[in-house]
Order: C-alpha cells, then sequence, then structure tokens
C-alpha cells in the first residue's frame, strides 16, 4: 500500500509531465501567433516564457483534465500577455536609434512556402531558429506586411493576426480578448481596411522573385546603377535598420535614383569574406549577407503585383537582429 504523500508527489509529476508535453504540443502555435503580433523573436520567446509559468502555475492549482480547450486557453493567455507588454516594447522604439524594422525570421531552405492572408518548457523546442523554421510551416506574414501591421492599434493587431491570419472567428477571438462579437467585428473591420489600404493582396510566384531577387543582387554587387534603376520601380523605398549599431540610414529613402545609388554603394563598400545566400525569411525568397561566416544582414525585397519590379527594400544589419540567423547544413 502506498503512503499518501508518495501517491500526491506521484500526481503532482504527472499533472507537471502532462502541463509539459500540452504547451510543448502548442508552442509553435504560440510562437507564431505572437511573433506576428510583436514583430520581435526575442520579445516573442519573453511571452512564451510568461505564457509557460501563467499555464505552470494554473495546472499545479487544478489538473489539465479540467481544462476543455488546452489550445484556446493557451493562445489566450500569450495573445494577453503579447498586449500586456506592447505598451513597453513601444516605449523602447521610441528611444531606437534609427528606423526600426521587424526582426527576420530566417529559415535554412528557400522553397518555403507562405500563407499571407529562459529555463523550462517555454525554451524546450530547441533555439528560436527551429521556432522560426516550425512557424514559417504553419503561418506567418511578410516582412512587408509585419511593417504595415506596426501601424495598427496593439487590439487591432491582435484581431487581425487572429482572424486573418490564423482564421479565428470574431466570436473566439472575443473570448481571448474579452471583448463583445461586436467590438471585435469593428476592430476587425479597421485593422483590415487599414492593411488593404497599405497593402493589397497579391502572392508573387516564387520563380518570378528568384529571378529578380538575383538580378538585383547582381546589379547591386557589380555598381551597375543603370540596371537597378529598371528593375527598381518609381516610387520605391528602402528601409535599412543598423539600431545605432552599424551605420545606417535614419530615415526611409525614396525614389528609383536614391535607393539605385544607396544600394550600390553599400554593396561597394570593401569586406572580406562576403558570402551571398538566399533563404526564406518570413516566407519570400530574400538575401542574408555573411561577413567572415558571420551573419552581417538581411535584404528582403517587396515586389509590385506584377512582378516586374522591386517596390520596396528592408534592409536589417543591427547584430541584435541577427543573432539566431545561421547557415544551412551542407553550405
Amino acid at each position: 500500500m502506498s503512503e499518501p504523500g508518495t501517491e500526491a508527489g506521484s500526481s503532482r509529476e504527472q499533472a507537471a509531465d502532462t502541463a509539459t508535453r500540452v504547451f510543448v504540443d502548442h508552442r509553435d502555435l504560440l510562437f507564431s501567433v505572437v511573433y506576428n503580433m510583436l514583430g520581435s523573436v526575442a520579445d516573442t520567446e519573453d511571452v512564451l516564457q510568461e505564457t509557460w509559468l501563467s499555464w505552470a502555475g494554473r495546472v499545479g492549482r487544478s489538473p489539465t483534465a479540467d481544462i476543455d480547450h488546452p489550445r484556446a486557453y493557451l493562445v489566450r493567455i500569450a495573445v494577453n500577455h503579447a498586449l500586456a507588454g506592447q505598451a513597453g516594447a513601444a516605449r523602447r522604439r521610441e528611444t531606437y536609434i534609427g528606423q526600426w524594422l521587424p526582426e527576420p525570421l530566417v529559415t535554412g531552405g528557400t522553397d518555403t512556402a507562405r500563407s499571407d492572408a529562459a529555463v523550462g518548457p517555454a525554451r524546450a523546442a530547441d533555439d528560436a531558429s527551429d521556432a522560426a523554421d516550425r512557424a514559417l510551416r504553419t503561418e506567418s506574414v511578410s516582412m512587408a506586411l509585419l511593417v504595415v501591421l506596426e501601424t495598427l492599434t496593439p487590439l487591432e493587431r491582435a484581431v487581425f493576426v487572429l482572424h486573418e491570419v490564423f482564421g479565428y472567428a470574431h466570436t473566439e477571438i472575443a473570448g481571448i480578448l474579452d471583448r463583445s462579437p461586436s467590438a471585435v467585428r469593428q476592430l476587425a473591420h479597421r485593422a483590415r481596411e487599414h492593411v488593404l489600404a497599405r497593402r493589397p493582396r497579391f502572392q508573387t510566384r516564387p520563380r518570378v522573385q528568384r529571378q529578380v531577387t538575383e538580378r538585383f543582387v547582381a546589379a547591386a554587387l557589380g555598381g551597375d546603377v543603370g540596371t537597378l534603376m529598371e528593375i527598381l520601380a518609381p516610387d520605391v523605398a528602402m528601409w535599412s535598420d543598423g539600431g545605432g549599431r552599424v551605420r545606417s540610414a535614419p530615415r526611409p529613402i525614396h525614389g528609383r535614383e536614391k535607393v539605385a545609388r544607396m544600394v550600390a554603394g553599400f554593396a561597394a563598400r570593401p569586406r572580406e569574406g562576403l558570402d551571398i545566400r538566399y533563404r526564406s525569411v518570413n516566407g519570400d525568397l530574400s538575401v542574408v549577407v555573411y561577413e567572415g561566416g558571420a551573419p552581417y544582414g538581411v535584404m528582403v525585397m517587396d515586389l509590385t503585383p506584377d512582378g516586374d519590379q522591386v517596390s520596396g527594400v528592408y534592409l536589417v544589419i543591427n547584430p541584435d537582429k541577427l543573432s539566431d540567423v545561421r547557415r544551412s547544413e551542407g553550405d
């Protein structure tokens, strides 16, 4: 006959094991939802750690069997932790040096498809790069769309991500955000109209994306300003994020001539051990530049709806945002 204390200890261990397994099973989903709300891998990992602590504390008070829908419960915790952290993130960006861009999710391969529509289990699913790979196999949005999402209010962005990207119904989102369904519908309408006015929906063909990207890189490395101007749309804009760590333009650059000369000048800077790789960044084929074996920068190009020209260039060279960029096996 087992001692009562032994049985209680075994029951607690089983509950902890179950809680861990449920969290890990849903971690990829939580990572993708929160990342699309925040645009930062580091902030996303912090939110997942807070989510795990909240989940473990809840399960410690009552068994997971008492929670009817663990997935919905975890998403609700994660989304609300993300919303709570957005005020602090906004304050940090107010003092950020230069332009702020979302932290790129760089995966090893070049064929990842995109659907555009601390301690403990919060880090148990390998590192952030692996989480990025898995997030992109579920749902994520492009760098260009993430930039547009930055102009939404936190609640509008949460509703847009949950409804447009992950397909949650308005009634489900109402439960997650503790809002009425009618309020959620209004938020969804405002967010959708705002995004569509700045980012019409279209899907770039992978082959076209690769052709334009490779041609762009060849022209930049060759200092061919004329070809760059052919590739760039007349109203092209370029954003660069050095975070005060690396010299970059303090404001967006507009117009094909200015952008062409900026890109050619950037590519002409002498560098040792320069290596250029094509990687999937937030689901789009993009350029990852390595210098001396270490990641130096990520360049993402947004194409016009017809795919013939580049309408936007996003350059992330802040080392703090490149710590999870790595080469693929076999490179």
